[in-house]
This record gives C-alpha cells, sequence and structure tokens, in this order.
C-alpha cells in the first residue's frame, strides 16, 4: 500500500533525502519547512506525489495546518517523521538563556507539538510509523554539547514513553540516532556560543574546533542514511532504536559499557536502600 509521510526540515539534513527517497518509491509525501520555496526542486522532481506545505515547528497552528493538508489531499497519514532540528555548541557556563532555549523550543517542544498535533491522524489510520531524529548525543553528553545533548536526551525519553503508549493503535515509534554526516548540520543549522571563556578551551574549545574543522568533511553518505531510515520505517517489526554509522554505534556500545561498569561498581552499595 502507498503510504502518506509527513516529513519536517526538509530543507536541509536528512529530511529531504527521506522525502526523496519515500517519494521515489511511489509513496506521497508532505514535504515541509519554514521557507517551502527552497522544496521546489524536489516539487518538480515528483511533481505526482510531492507537496512542498509551509511548517514551523514552534508555530502549532502552522503544524496542524499542515496535518489537515496531509490528511486532505492524500487521504489520511501513515508516518510523521520529526526531522527539523538545530545544534548548538558551548560551555554551559558560556551560553546565555536566549541562545540556548531556541534549542529546547524547536529540538524538544516542536517535536512534542508535532507529534501530539499528529496522534488523532495516525490513529484514524489504525497504525502507522513516527520517527523521530536524535543523535549521538542524544545517547551520551560530551563537552561543548551540553545544552544540544540534553534536548536530544530529552527526545529519547519521550519517544521511549511515546512508543509503550501508542503500540496498542498499531503506532511503532523508531528514534534515529545519527552519528557525523554530511549535510549542513556544521554549518547553517548549528549555532555557538557568543561567549568564550578561555578556561574551556580543553574542553568545549575543541568541540568549535571540530565544527570549523569538519564542516562538509564528514564520513557519512545522508542518503544512506535515509535508505536505512525508510527500510525501518518499511519494516514489520522497526527498531525503537536506530543508531546510524560506526561512531553513533560506538557512542552507543561505549555507553553501555560505562553503565555496565559504574552498576558492578557500586551494586553492593547501592542495592540495598530500602526500609529494613
Amino acid at each position: 500500500m502507498r503510504k502518506t509521510w509527513l516529513i519536517t526540515g526538509c530543507s536541509s539534513g536528512l529530511g529531504g533525502h527521506v522525502a526523496a527517497m519515500a517519494a521515489a518509491r511511489g509513496d506521497r509525501v508532505v514535504a515541509t519547512a519554514r521557507d517551502p520555496a527552497l522544496l521546489q526542486p524536489l516539487v518538480r522532481q515528483f511533481p505526482e506525489n510531492l507537496r512542498a506545505v509551509q511548517l514551523d515547528v514552534t508555530k502549532p497552528a502552522s503544524v496542524a495546518a499542515a496535518i489537515a493538508y496531509a490528511e486532505r489531499e492524500f487521504g489520511g497519514l501513515d508516518v510523521l517523521v520529526n526531522n527539523a532540528g538545530i545544534g548548538f555548541i558551548g560551555a554551559v557556563e558560556e551560553a546565555e538563556p536566549s541562545e540556548y532555549r531556541p534549542v529546547f523550543e524547536v529540538n524538544v517542544f516542536g517535536l512534542i507539538e508535532t507529534t501530539r498535533l499528529a496522534l488523532p491522524a495516525l490513529r484514524r489510520r489504525g497504525g502507522g510509523r513516527i520517527v523521530n531524529l536524535s543523535s549521538g548525543a542524544g545517547l551520551s553528553g560530551g563537552p561543548g554539547s551540553g545544552y544540544y545533548s540534553a534536548s536530544k536526551f530529552a527526545v529519547e525519553g519521550f519517544s521511549e514513553s511515546l512508543a509503550k503508549e501508542v503500540e496498542p493503535f498499531g503506532i511503532r515509534v523508531t528514534i534515529v540516532e545519527p552519528g557525523p554526516f554530511r549535510t549542513d548540520f556544521l554549518g547553517r543549522s548549528i549555532a555557538m556560543a557568543n561567549r568564550v571563556i578561555p578556561a574551556y578551551a580543553d574542553t568545549a574549545g575543541r568541540r568549535r574546533a571540530y565544527r570549523d574543522s569538519n564542516d562538509g568533511k564528514q564520513a557519512g553518505d545522508p542518503r544512506k542514511a535515509a535508505a536505512v531510515i525508510v527500510q525501518a520505517v518499511m519494516a514489520t517489526e522497526p527498531p525503537l532504536h536506530l543508531p546510524l554509522g560506526p561512531v553513533a554505534y560506538d557512542i552507543a556500545e561505549r555507553k553501555s559499557q560505562a553503565l555496565r561498569a559504574d552498576m558492578a561498581t557500586w551494586r553492593d552499595i547501592a542495592l540495598p536502600t530500602d526500609f529494613d
């Protein structure tokens, strides 16, 4: 059966690649962006089954309108891909609220509200798929990425709870945790704290240097990543967690090992804490 997709953040990152692959396989796609004019190359490539629609995840009215459009134009909604997101680099002490709060407005509250508004449409179809873009930074925090990691950790917890709530409706949730892929994420999609504290040069400062030296040089092929995401959506038993690429897998494995090591070391001390 042909499925109907609604994908946020299609003007950059993985969103456009997922939209193109879904449309290429014959599915119907509502590709969204804050400026839908940026999506015209996709529309020209797939004029029969892809529509470009304005959507700003921080504005619930535009989210609701895009979902209504999908149902009106294509008769329903089967797949929601929450791809829209922004990055941020800076030590915890360096960043101001005006700099880090927008990260949570987009990555957390925008994703939550988009999901919340789409759920009735997904339930009306008797099933569906929700794909939430997290990050390797959503599995393990690193210096200079505290605020970004916090936003993606929130996506992880939200998605795990959501998965248990909607499974009885036939809706499955997949959390995608990419490593570095060659998109513009390290370019226009990421912000930096204006304040630079020299004391953090060897920690958060290294993350700033990584951004400057790796933008456009990431090893990951976004088209291959998009193909894996589409394959997961189509799977009868999709994964809840989907690390993408060798870096993400290494992060996940090291996090798991560190957690197990802490648990083993402190087990005899931490377990006997119930009332006698």
